[in-house]
């Protein structure tokens, strides 16, 4: 039988292969040759060259101050719903680990909203927060910290119980003679969880910051649906100001579809420098 796997195995991997090479390679390579080039429809495309890098940052001569500034607030949006997330996940995986009554309701109560689409949760909390901060002569776009807390909120909301559910499984495959040992040698509860837990996670914690760090940059529907980017572009996140650029600015395709392939680059590299260090400390541990 493994001879037969081994005289075969093209057989078996030739279709995932297909598959990936049409439904990814290809078109992303198509995409980055469209990113130098000037197109109304994938096919009418005219070579410009480095141009429409150049007017990521510059238009008509001056600074893009929209694009510069979605990049950072992105930046800033991204590390706290990481921070936010991670740590709340982790805590309430923690306490669900107790052996309290109901754990199996919680979870599945913690868990729930990460099944609701992400545009029908914003228009949810759209209308959550706009009935609250009515009585404050406010909306949720009144100002671009406004509607960055209301993201916080909606985003932090959805993604911590499907970040606790992992939590929760890498803490219950600690081995509990581990426990049990550090607590007969007299480690606190603090000790117990820097000493041993969190060590012991370590592969959990890349996987969940891995997953919360790239939801944080790719971030697109709720941004569109919550705030729409206002006031004035004020609250646009990166993947809303090139959806924004593609379609929303006649002739400037070019621009967006350049836009995308900086976008991919950055959301690559900071996700494998976050997995080499979260990876380094792991093997440290």
């Amino acid at each position: 039988m493994e001879k037969a796997i081994r005289r075969y195995w093209p057989v078996f991997v030739l279709p995932t292969m297909a598959a990936f090479l049409i439904g990814f390679i290809i078109p992303f390579g198509y995409g980055v040759f469209l990113s130098f080039c000037k197109f109304t429809t994938v096919t009418d495309w005219k070579w410009r060259g480095l141009e429409n890098y150049r007017q990521i940052l510059f238009v008509n001569g001056q600074l893009d101050t929209d694009f510069l500034h979605s990049l950072w607030y992105t930046a800033l949006f991204t590390v706290v719903t990481v921070i936010i997330i991670n740590v709340v996940a982790f805590t309430i995986a923690m306490l669900l680990t107790k052996g309290i009554r109901g754990t199996n309701l919680f979870r599945t109560a913690f868990f729930m909203p990460n099944l609701i689409g992400g545009i029908v949760l914003s228009y949810i909390w759209l209308m959550i927060f706009n009935s609250v901060l009515e009585k404050y002569d406010m909306t949720i776009v009144t100002t671009k910290w406004s509607a960055f807390w209301g993201l916080v909120i909606v985003v932090s909301w959805q993604q911590i119980g499907y970040m606790m559910i992992i939590y929760v499984a890498g803490i219950q495959n600690i081995p509990g003679e581990l426990i049990e040992a550090a607590k007969i040698d007299g480690a606190s509860g603090w000790q117990l969880l820097r000493r041993v837990t969190i060590p012991l996670l370590m592969p959990t914690i890349t996987v969940c910051t891995f997953l919360s760090l790239t939801n944080g940059f790719k971030l697109f529907d709720q941004n569109m649906a919550l705030t729409g980017g206002n006031p004035g572009r004020s609250s646009q996140l990166l993947a809303l100001n090139i959806y924004d650029t593609m379609y929303g600015k006649t002739g400037w395709e070019g621009v967006g579809q350049a836009k995308a392939v900086i976008f991919f680059i950055l959301v690559a590299a900071i996700s494998l420098i976050q997995n080499k260090l979260t990876t380094s400390k792991e093997v440290q541990q």
